[in-house]
């Protein structure tokens, strides 16, 4: 009697640990994860679409007059280095750069914030849909550039938050207090 109880404990214990867990991530579900918790799924910090929402072109190109970049000039650079970047893991020709990286930067132009937002959104989409799409040999062969790639785009999705602190017009019931 004693062992068909164990048997029982032990059989229901396994079925609730079957039920619970969730497959093994993979290097293509992490690098997936890391790039939609930069993009627009809320986890550990403020996603990109979170730190852009709401803000109107005057508010983006505030800067804090001592050198320091606007939410639409880091936007921009995202913009620019996601699509370079993309480009290559694609396979195509990214798009002609003079090497200077403050270009990146500067090349934004408030009038045209709105559209920004949603090239930002866009070349994110669009790395989620190319890793979706992938192999695993290419996934293995890009994981190291796509990972940085999301370490980049959080680092600087941080540097709009604290913008937009400075600045005052952001809401810490968003994420950050």
């Amino acid at each position: 009697m004693k062992r068909a109880f164990c048997f029982l404990v032990m059989s229901l214990s396994l079925a609730a640990h079957a039920q619970d867990s969730k497959p093994a991530p993979t290097l293509k579900t992490i690098l997936l994860e890391q790039l939609r918790t930069t993009h627009n799924q809320k986890d550990w910090f403020v996603p990109a679409n979170i730190a852009v929402a709401g803000l109107t072109p005057e508010q983006a190109s505030w800067t804090d007059g001592k050198g320091n970049h606007s939410v639409g000039q880091l936007a921009n650079h995202l913009i620019f280095w996601n699509q370079q970047a993309l480009a290559k893991f694609k396979g195509e020709p990214p798009a002609k750069f003079s090497g200077n990286n403050d270009e990146t930067f500067n090349s934004f132009d408030g009038k045209k914030w709105n559209a920004t937002v949603q090239q930002l959104d866009e070349v994110l989409t669009a790395w989620e849909k190319a890793v979706e799409a992938a192999d695993d040999n290419k996934i293995k062969a890009s994981a190291s550039t796509i990972a940085h790639i999301g370490a980049h785009n959080a680092y600087h999705i941080g540097q709009m938050i604290y913008v937009r602190k400075q600045a005052g017009n952001w809401d810490p019931e968003k994420g950050v207090k």
